[in-house]
């Protein structure tokens, strides 16, 4: 039977076998976790918080974010903020989730708490007791009036609200029911044939829907365990590599860009590794990463695409033995993938046009935003926002955001077709093509780079490399080197307003 609530995707695992594990902590078993879980539903309706009501959770990365998000979502609706938010922003997201109560840790957070007096929203406290099993805890606080609905979350209820990450408007607030998230972990799990003795290490934010859905509650639904790190850390990863010896791990390209450049110090740990398999997702997985990827590691990379509004999973590529083609996200993975045209019919193989998807995964719609769910849920799909296409066996490609395309005088560019050009140059460690504003043309294509340690190349080499290989319009006008290149919370690299960043706006 498949779950359609948190409650039931913890029957999964058998009592003795863990759930949560933490580096340098004992672990916390699957009866520890649905006895946490039930304790943790009574403790709230005590307090006066049921089903569909909002609790914001400002937490450390760690098996309490972890637990925490399973334990309360199983009874109300959880509300992950980023720890590293200031007051301001802490403000904003807290008014406009229209939270119950906050839920911070002994450690607290005086931005949060600061937002939280301003707006006089009752702060609960969580307590981990000494030697605790990891993610084990208890709740502290005042009652904050009557719960309305008490008991277990049932499936049509809100089990998780995220806000998108609105990079050019409003952020639009994402409700995700317990019938989606349950969905999407069961996906996860059935396309990595995750099974109870699989173990995953989680170094991806979890206040992020890649973290919770991808490596817990997919791992969870399967009666498998996660050991939850305290976030990510290139020099830390292969000490945990020995300590948790997972047989996954799931992040960001640009994470597993800075696992790959410690590789040749760690080459005992990756010998000792016993990886059934690493995904990636979130963002474009360059080719040249996924193949230095799978030679270090000796296991598959399978990349996989997401987006919130999912509750994460769309597509994914498949295990060995079938096919993984480099720069494809994969087939369907979960819920009905298309690709449509403008007016809304349905596209042939290998046509380009807007990524399409429905399923039971899928958001019923964005909360109190009648504009922005016209124009994302319409012919009966859920417009993902990607231009893309897919191929007679099913495999989509991503050929950029349509916000991101690049419109040179009428010209239009697909950003990542340039940053695939541009990294199969020897000298370049890291690409993120952008839309540069130009006074004539209306934008100019820019490109900001990172050099492999010890390589050098001038802005003139990589252009001329780039022009036997891309057509004239296509060749970035600026480059600009830098260390890093700026990424988002979640360590997404970001395309929309970097030219600003950077400097290079009119």
């Amino acid at each position: 039977m498949t779950a359609s609530t948190l409650t039931e995707l913890l029957k999964a695992g058998a009592d003795k076998d863990v759930a949560l594990g933490a580096p340098g902590r004992p672990g916390l078993t699957f009866k520890g976790l649905r006895d946490l879980t039930q304790r943790t539903i009574d403790r709230l309706n005590a307090l006066g918080i049921g089903r569909n009501d909002r609790v914001a959770i400002v937490l450390p990365n760690g098996p309490e974010m972890a637990s925490a998000f399973v334990a309360i979502g199983a009874g109300a609706t959880t509300a992950p903020l980023n720890p590293a938010y200031r007051a301001e922003e802490f403000e904003f997201y807290l008014n406009d989730l229209n939270a119950r109560a906050l839920l911070l840790d002994d450690a607290g957070s005086p931005a949060a708490e600061a937002a939280a007096a301003k707006l006089k929203l009752p702060i609960l406290r969580l307590k981990v007791a000494e030697g605790a099993a990891a993610g084990d805890f208890s709740i502290e606080g005042q009652a904050v009036g009557e719960a309305k609905l008490k008991g277990p979350a049932q499936a049509d209820d809100v089990a998780l609200v995220l806000h998108t990450s609105g990079t050019t408007s409003r952020p639009k607030i994402v409700p995700l029911s317990q019938r989606n998230v349950t969905a999407s972990a069961g996906n996860i799990a059935g396309t990595l044939s995750l099974k109870s003795e699989d173990s995953c290490l989680n170094i991806m934010p979890l206040f992020h829907i890649h973290g919770l859905i991808a490596a817990v509650l997919s791992s969870l639904s399967a009666g498998a365990s996660i050991t939850c790190t305290p976030g990510f850390n290139a020099l830390k990863f292969f000490a945990w590599l020995d300590e948790a010896k997972p047989s996954w791990y799931t992040a960001v390209p640009t994470m597993h860009q800075a696992i790959l450049g410690r590789a040749a110090r760690n080459e005992d740990s990756i010998k000792r590794a016993k990886l059934r398999f690493i995904r990636s997702s979130s963002s474009s997985l360059p080719p040249q990463v996924m193949a230095e990827a799978e030679a270090t590691f000796g296991c598959p990379v399978i990349e996989a695409y997401g987006m919130t509004e999912a509750a994460h999973q769309m597509a994914s590529n498949p295990l060995p033995p079938k096919a993984r083609k480099p720069g494809s996200v994969g087939i369907a993975a979960g819920p009905d993938v298309a690709i449509m045209s403008l007016d809304g019919s349905l596209l042939k193989a290998n046509e380009t046009g807007e990524i399409v998807i429905r399923g039971a995964n899928v958001t019923a719609g964005y909360e109190s935003n009648p504009k922005a769910n016209d124009e994302a849920f319409a012919h009966g799909w859920f417009h993902t926002g990607d231009q893309g296409t897919m191929d007679e066996e099913g495999y989509v490609r991503i050929t950029g955001r349509l916000k991101e395309i690049i419109n040179r005088g009428g010209e239009k560019i697909s950003p990542r077709e340039v940053d695939e050009v541009l990294m199969d140059h020897p000298a370049v460690q890291q690409v993120v093509t952008f839309a540069m504003p130009h006074d004539k043309l209306g934008e100019e294509v820019a490109a900001a780079i990172v050099l492999r340690e010890g390589h050098q190349a001038s802005e003139r080499e990589i252009r001329d490399f780039a022009s036997g290989r891309l057509a004239d319009f296509k060749v970035p006008r600026k480059l600009v080197f830098l260390e890093e290149i700026p990424k988002g919370a979640t360590g997404k690299l970001q395309r929309i307003g970097l030219a600003a960043k950077l400097g290079l706006g009119e």
